[in-house]
């Protein structure tokens, strides 16, 4: 597939193949995999080889980016040993996640958590999709990310793997916070992040730009891959 060959993944790998169990950070739309270091960090002290994938999110498909992005990291020689794969996702790419595996199985799949995910899309999507400047920043992908039936993130179905979402209700960003009816987090609304098969679900105290950045968050994300469910209190030790 010619995007495998043109697209360049940035790829930062932490911990030992001797965890016997990965898991692949993807960022969101418009980031690169800095975005989400602090996340890896914690992650590779609990024993995970975290292998923190950067791509370049404004320059093609959702599909295209997935295969890219996803198929290159899963054949990465960190993660050959281990028995067993889960994902860590801002944003735009627990949609990558979705897509991927909508396609295409995994029999090391474990669990995923989606941090702010526009599992039903985004109504800035609708509202800004045909502005010239939301296109330049966003790229194709963006222009996927609308509320309708026919948009990406609506006709990837419900999930088939054990799923953790955590949503924010903060938002930095009032213009956006207008065009998105009830609770959100600046770009998306916390009842969009929502996803038929979801095992768990939580909302904390953070903006969309900064989820992946947040204490709780981070230990939540580290919780939910241990046990497969969120601590009851919003708050972990």
């Amino acid at each position: 597939m010619r995007w495998i060959a043109i697209i360049g993944l940035a790829i930062c790998i932490m911990g030992s193949a001797a965890a016997k169990e990965g898991v692949i950070l993807l960022h969101g739309l418009a980031r690169t995999n800095s975005s989400m270091a602090k996340m890896a960090a914690p992650l590779a002290d609990a024993g995970y080889v975290a292998v923190n994938v950067g791509y370049p999110s404004r320059t093609a498909t959702i599909d295209e980016l997935s295969d890219a992005a996803i198929g290159s990291a899963l054949r990465h020689e960190s993660l050959l040993e281990c028995r067993k794969i889960n994902f860590v996702t801002h944003s735009l790419g627990g949609i990558l996640v979705r897509a991927y595996f909508k396609n295409h199985s995994e029999p090391r799949l474990g669990r995923v958590v989606m941090l702010g995910p526009p599992n039903q899309g985004s109504e800035l999507a609708d509202k800004l999709g045909d502005w010239w400047l939301y296109q330049k920043i966003n790229g194709p992908a963006g222009n996927e990310l609308g509320t309708t039936t026919d948009s990406k993130p609506n006709q990837l179905g419900p999930v088939e793997f054990e799923l953790g979402i955590i949503a924010g209700d903060r938002s930095i960003n009032w213009i956006n916070s207008l065009i998105i009816p009830g609770e959100d987090d600046g770009k998306v609304s916390v009842e969009r992040i929502r996803i038929e098969g979801m095992k768990a679900h939580l909302v904390i105290h953070a903006p969309h730009p900064f989820i992946m950045k947040n204490k709780t968050a981070i230990a939540q994300t580290i919780e939910f891959l241990k046990t497969g469910q969120f601590s009851p209190s919003e708050t972990l030790p």
